[in-house]
């Protein structure tokens, strides 16, 4: 077996289709279907199969994808072992996140460690682990009972992130220790694109208060949502510790009295990228600094 067709199958398993792997290996789609149909001929048993037009893996072929990872761990292993031995461990570490953590943490992870290279994305919750494939490290989001990330990348937990509801200082709600969702009945949101996570948690907090949410506004980052809310009086669902309300003073974040709303702040990776010793470095100083969050 070629290292090149374990990863050819190993990406099929991961992206679920051949252009997909095409696409990321930067190689033709026929390429593809040479690695792995060279890799079906050594095995006793077939490794793909036709799913409609797409082709799909075996369970003998997850098998084998699967071991395919000690195999990629092994080599990065070996690969550290030189560049210890060379007494030069450190290199670029490319960091990816969602909005709000860049905006919490990039600063200061820059201002720490200048050798890590940053990029934000706003994706939907199931395509954060696709991002490990071309970036070291990748600050991830996902909301209270939903589903786990994928046995196929490491998940390295970080913080638990309340969901509180902003309103402006004028509003009624603004005296209010606590809001219950039965209050917000005849709230007018500024909510997330459909898709989005705090959608799922926005609909929790409807069957909460026997009620479907008025939507007046659809924005995804935070800062512009505050805008908006300090404009229109509507009100937002946002994370307590992430949120940036420093531009709009007269917007402030309120706590729901339903206990465990939030989101879970977690640190996706490859499993043999969690080798390499900067990298290694670099989720130290995450974990420095998401938690200290709390505390601010």
């Amino acid at each position: 077996m070629e290292l090149g067709q374990l990863r050819a199958l190993r990406e099929l398993g991961d992206r679920g289709s051949i252009a997909a792997v095409a696409a990321a290996m930067h190689v033709s789609p026929s390429s593809v279907s040479q690695q792995i149909s060279a890799l079906e001929r050594r095995s006793p048993v077939p490794l793909t199969f036709k799913d409609g037009r797409r082709t799909a893996l075996t369970d003998a072929g997850r098998a084998l994808a699967a071991a395919a990872i000690d195999v990629e761990v092994a080599l990065e292993r070996a690969e550290q072992a030189v560049a210890h031995f060379q007494g030069d461990p450190t290199g670029t570490v490319s960091v990816a996140g969602f909005h709000s953590v860049g905006l919490a943490l990039f600063g200061p992870l820059i201002a720490a460690m200048p050798q890590v290279r940053v990029s934000d994305f706003d994706v939907a919750q199931e395509d954060f682990p696709g991002l490990t494939a071309r970036h070291d490290l990748v600050l991830a989001h996902r909301l209270v009972g939903s589903p786990p990330w994928p046995s196929s990348v490491r998940v390295e937990p970080l913080l638990f992130e309340p969901l509180d509801i902003a309103v402006r200082r004028d509003h009624p709600l603004a005296s209010r220790a606590s809001i219950d969702p039965a209050d917000l009945a005849d709230q007018r949101w500024v909510a997330v694109h459909e898709g989005f996570p705090l959608e799922q948690a926005l609909a929790v907090i409807a069957g909460a208060g026997g009620s479907q949410p008025r939507i007046q506004h659809r924005i995804n980052e935070f800062r512009v949502a505050a805008a908006v809310v300090a404009a229109s009086g509507c009100i937002a669902l946002m994370p307590r510790y992430t949120t940036d309300l420093r531009e709009h003073p007269d917007v402030i974040l309120r706590p729901l009295a339903h206990p465990g709303l939030g989101r879970h702040i977690d640190c996706l990776a490859r499993p043999e990228t969690l080798e390499r010793a900067s990298v290694q470095a670099v989720l130290a100083q995450i974990r420095i600094l998401t938690a200290g969050f709390a505390e601010r």
